[in-house]
Order: structure tokens, then C-alpha cells, then sequence
């Protein structure tokens, strides 16, 4: 029910009391949050991971001081009063339980948590009537706003601007290691290998829709066998081509898509028709290859395009000899 925001209590109901409650269970789970990002960067990206410890120790000692705030007005015993409890207060996606965490996501990710909780307490204060809460939320205001600056100043003392290049180069490494090559490889090998069938096929029946049968067949058990092969042959442990269920996903989907491109203009109930619309996409599928080569893996466009498109040349006229033989 509370996804339509029933059973939340407004936020203009709140106490003072519970405000301050609120603040310090947001600045509990900030810390958390900031620990969990510190922890899921160690490995990869150790300077931005200290920073992120930073932060999580600075917003404990925001929340000890709302603690002795509290502690001090309303005497020990807190209520208990989370961000899901108010209707209309922000809430934080629980992007730090996904791994990998991307080093650029997760910065801006963390300015955004900061703003957000300002800009929140800024507006709170402006429809507050009451002096002394008015008071708190601009307090709060004026920590949060703290938060931002404290961010940028340990960004430049941890990571400075070698060690962020060098960050986003590794960051760029393992996004090519682990989806670009793996989705080339499919993409080449569905693209390629399966020209021969499906034109064999065409020329050898003339028949659009068997012709059809023929290309989803041959893609798709592509597909599984590149998408297994993948998985099987690489851990990724000591390569560090990371996850190797992610690459075999990659694989086998480009794999099939592939084939698939020119097997589905074989709907087409005409023969030549279909046969000139597969000749088509069979072009922009070699150059699409190319491209990617050359963005990603640096190889000299033409020659990129030389290698792929020959390759095709002569898969697709062994596969036109044998369909009328």
C-alpha cells in the first residue's frame, strides 16, 4: 500500500522530535550506503573507495551530533522513523548492492544523495510555520549542503586527476573485456558463419519460409552454443574478463541477433526480394562490425573493414555455390 504513498504519515505532521528522529536515521543510512560503495570499489578503484570511508565517517559524526541534539531536547529514547515512513520524503535506490559498481555512476550517485537531501530539507523549512523546527531543517540544510563540499574536497585529495584517468581507463578496460568483446565475438560469428546456411538453403530451394526455418535454426542454436561455449571457457578469475554468465548472455545474444538480421527478411514471401533485403542487412551487419572494431578495439577502420567484409564475401559465395549445386 505504500507504493501509493497509504499508511506514510505527511511530513508536515511530523514533531520536532521526529524530524530530528528522521535526520538521524537518514544519516545512519547514508553512512551505510557510503561503507557499502567503499567496500564494492576496494578491489577495483581502492583511492575513490577511501574516500567513500571518508564520507561514511563524516556522516556518522553528523548523526552523532543529531544523536546528542536529540538526546539533549528530548532525552534518550528515539523514535523510530525511517525515509519509507513519510509520504513525499526521498528515497535511495539500492544501486550500492549491484556489482560491479561503475566508478562514474557511483560519484554521481553520491552528489546526487547530498543535493537531494538539501534541496529536501530547504523546501521542508519553507512550509514550516514554526520557528524553532524552521530553525532545525535549515540546520539541516546548511549539513547536507556541508556533505556536497566535503565531497568534492576529498575527491581532490584521493583522487586526483592521474588517478581518476586512470580510474575511468580501468573502469573502460573491464566494459570491454566483459561485454564489447564478448558481443563482437557473437556478433562476427552469427553475422558470418551463418551466411552460408541461409543462403544455401534459399538457393537450393527458393522456398522464402523454409529458408526462414533454416536461418532461426541456425541462429538461435548459435546462440546457446556460443552463449555455453562463453561461460565455460573463461571464469574470468585470472583473465579478469569478469563475470562469465554476463558474457555468455552477451555472446549468445549477438550471436543469434546476428544470424537473425538476415534470416528475417526471409518472411518476405518473395524470393529475390527477400534475397536483396538479406544482401542488405548482411552489408550493414559487416559494417557495423568494422565499426566497432575500430571505436572499441582500435583497428584501422578499413582494415577492419577489408578483413570482415572478405571474410563475408567468402562465406556468403560458398554458401551461394553450394545452394546451386
Amino acid at each position: 500500500s505504500r507504493v501509493f504513498g497509504f499508511g506514510r504519515r505527511p511530513f508536515e505532521s511530523l514533531s520536532e522530535q521526529e524530524i530530528l528522529a528522521l535526520a538521524i536515521s537518514s544519516e545512519e543510512d547514508d553512512g551505510r550506503i557510503y561503507r557499502a560503495y567503499a567496500d564494492g570499489l576496494a578491489e577495483s578503484f581502492p583511492q575513490s573507495a577511501k574516500m567513500f570511508e571518508e564520507m561514511a565517517r563524516e556522516e556518522d559524526g553528523h548523526r552523532d551530533a543529531l544523536i546528542e541534539l536529540h538526546r539533549k531536547r528530548f532525552g534518550e529514547r528515539i523514535p523510530l522513523i525511517r525515509r519509507e515512513h513519510v509520504k513525499g520524503y526521498y528515497e535511495r535506490k539500492p544501486d550500492w548492492l549491484v556489482r560491479p559498481l561503475g566508478i562514474a555512476a557511483v560519484r554521481q550517485q553520491a552528489e546526487a544523495m547530498e543535493r537531494q537531501a538539501y534541496l529536501f530539507y530547504v523546501e521542508a523549512a519553507k512550509r514550516t510555520s514554526d520557528a524553532s523546527t524552521r530553525k532545525l531543517l535549515d540546520d539541516l540544510a546548511l549539513a547536507e549542503q556541508g556533505h556536497e563540499t566535503l565531497a568534492q574536497r576529498l575527491e581532490q585529495t584521493h583522487v586526483p586527476g592521474a588517478v581518476k584517468d586512470e580510474e575511468a581507463a580501468a573502469e573502460q578496460r573491464q566494459f570491454i573485456l566483459t561485454y564489447v568483446q564478448p558481443g563482437l565475438a557473437g556478433l562476427m560469428d552469427g553475422s558470418v558463419s551463418t551466411l552460408a546456411p541461409i543462403f544455401a538453403a534459399a538457393f537450393a530451394t527458393h522456398d522464402t519460409f523454409q529458408t526462414f526455418l533454416v536461418g532461426l535454426a541456425a541462429s538461435i542454436g548459435a546462440g546457446i552454443s556460443m552463449g555455453f561455449t562463453e561461460v565455460a571457457s573463461d571464469d574470468g578469475k585470472l583473465s579478469g574478463r569478469g563475470s562469465p554468465v554476463k558474457r555468455g548472455i552477451t555472446t549468445g545474444l549477438m550471436t543469434a541477433l546476428g544470424g537473425l538480421g538476415h534470416a528475417l527478411p526471409y518472411l518476405i514471401p518473395y524470393f529475390w526480394t527477400a534475397t536483396a533485403v538479406a544482401a542488405v542487412v548482411v552489408f550493414f551487419e559487416l559494417w557495423a562490425i568494422a565499426f566497432v572494431q575500430n571505436r572499441y578495439m582500435q583497428t584501422p577502420f578499413w582494415r577492419a573493414a577489408f578483413q570482415v567484409v572478405l571474410g563475408g564475401a567468402l562465406v556468403f559465395a560458398a554458401g551461394v555455390l553450394i545452394g546451386n549445386a
